[in-house]
């Protein structure tokens, strides 16, 4: 397995994976801690006055962990054999993924009067770029 692969994947396991179990297990309250955290983070400052209080709140946060846990695990897949195989096609189709993520996750986060959830953003940006940058300097396409 390349860099490449391996970078992709932890980039998937945290980024995705990780995030989305946790916002999934907040739908259920006793586990809503760490995510709650994360929006009285993002909410600025610190406060504790941010949650997932509602029922409202907490589908959404079940439908956003699932969706971005299924949208980790399929990065993690393609990250293994189909990017080895075909990295020419596997490489934009990973970009062009994680671009529109980080574009619209970001405009929608400063809609939303959470700005510093961009700088977040930035760093998952970078858990993906950086190993696809190595990957298409060592093996250009």
């Amino acid at each position: 397995m390349t860099s490449e692969q391996k970078g992709l994947r932890f980039a998937a396991a945290v980024a995705l994976i990780g995030f989305g179990l946790a916002c999934a297990l907040a739908a259920y309250p006793p586990l809503s801690a760490p995510t709650a955290l994360l929006l009285d983070l993002v909410f600025w400052p610190l406060d504790g006055a941010e949650g997932l209080t509602t029922p409202e709140s907490r589908l959404l946060a079940a439908i956003l962990g699932g969706i971005t846990f299924g949208w980790g695990v399929m990065i993690w897949q393609l990250a293994g054999a189909p990017l080895a195989r075909d990295p020419e096609t596997i490489r934009p189709t990973i970009l062009t993924a994680v671009l529109a993520w980080f574009g619209l996750d970001s405009f929608a986060s400063f809609l939303a009067g959470a700005p510093i959830n961009v700088a977040a953003n930035l760093v998952f940006l970078a858990l993906f770029l950086v190993p696809m940058l190595r990957g298409r300097r060592a093996y250009p396409a």
